[in-house]
């Protein structure tokens, strides 16, 4: 398959930074790096289905007074491309996250970042069963790679460590969150040529749209959250960086270089947590770190090459 890149992808005003998906890719793992942290966090604060509503609500508000002008321009291919807009929007954004901040509420930190390496994988199903795009020979050799490297920086190099893990319902929901986020990818790829600020605006705010419902139920059957600093902090956090700021970019990596090649930087989201926590939070660097980098770094490298034509 070959991926094009519309010309209305390219903004003069981020220069050369658009066309460098694998920055861009990285640039959106470290922004995730830090969500399943402040999710779980504040798991006991938001409710989960508050948590994403306010999350897509406040990431459309602040992006909106950006994309009007794009979003007027592009209204005519959106309405002709309607049910794949809102399709990507129910799955992408309202499904995907609110799966994810239910399973924070049940399992741990550790679990999710396990199971977080089994992402490229979905997208991998994903892609051959909606794009017809099989996974080569060297993007399958490098995933495994760099599944073996978020194994052994989450393990601190000791396997043995695998036998006390104990999965539950969170876990369920998480890996459902991760297959939702699979189809999102591949469909993304199917999304008709617009501005990336009117796909952002536009997905956000149907994902919104579509957890009122939800959101409504939530709120006669759980207390409102304290909004509080603290919650304050973490809510802005989770709709500019997470949302705003990683979807730009993932967006557009995906564009780029298409969803099997964008896949394994997924593996670098521990890397960039574990690595934080090294530098914020004076954890101490040891050889497991080290190694467990090495290997997410090669697997990358490997399965994000352009495969050779033939």
């Amino acid at each position: 398959m070959t991926t094009t890149t519309p010309p209305a992808e390219t903004s003069h005003r981020f220069g050369w930074i658009t066309d460098q998906p694998y920055l861009l890719l990285s640039l959106t793992s470290l922004f995730w790096a830090g969500n399943a942290i402040v999710g779980r966090a504040v798991a006991g604060h938001f409710p989960p289905v508050t948590l994403s509503f306010l999350r897509w609500a406040c990431a459309f508000l602040i992006v909106a007074p950006f994309a009007f002008r794009h979003l007027i321009a592009d209204w005519k291919v959106i309405r002709r491309h309607l049910v794949l807009m809102v399709t990507v929007s129910v799955i992408g954004i309202s499904t995907f996250n609110t799966l994810q901040y239910t399973a924070l509420q049940y399992t741990t930190a550790l679990n999710v970042l396990l199971l977080q390496s089994t992402g490229p994988l979905f997208v991998a199903l994903w892609a051959l069963i909606v794009l017809r795009v099989r996974l080569t020979l060297m993007q399958a050799v490098g995933i495994a790679t760099s599944m073996v490297g978020v194994v052994v920086i989450i393990l601190h190099g000791n396997i043995a460590e695998l036998a006390a893990i104990e999965l539950n319902i969170g876990d369920v929901m998480f890996v459902g969150a991760l297959a939702m986020f699979g189809l999102y990818t591949a469909l993304t790829q199917k999304r008709p040529q617009m501005h990336a600020l009117s796909f952002l605006a536009f997905t956000f705010g149907c994902g919104a749209l579509f957890l009122i419902p939800l959101e409504i139920w939530e709120l006669t059957t759980k207390p409102l959250p304290a909004f509080d600093w603290a919650n304050v902090g973490a809510l802005f956090y989770v709709a500019v960086f997470p949302s705003i700021m990683a979807y730009l970019c993932y967006n557009r990596g995906v564009r780029l270089v298409g969803a099997n090649r964008s896949a394994p930087f997924f593996h670098l989201i521990p890397v960039f947590g574990s690595a934080m926590a090294i530098v914020f939070l004076g954890e101490q660097p040891h050889l497991y770190h080290a190694v467990g980098y090495a290997l997410v770094l090669t697997g990358v490298i490997v399965a994000a090459r352009k495969p050779k034509a033939g």
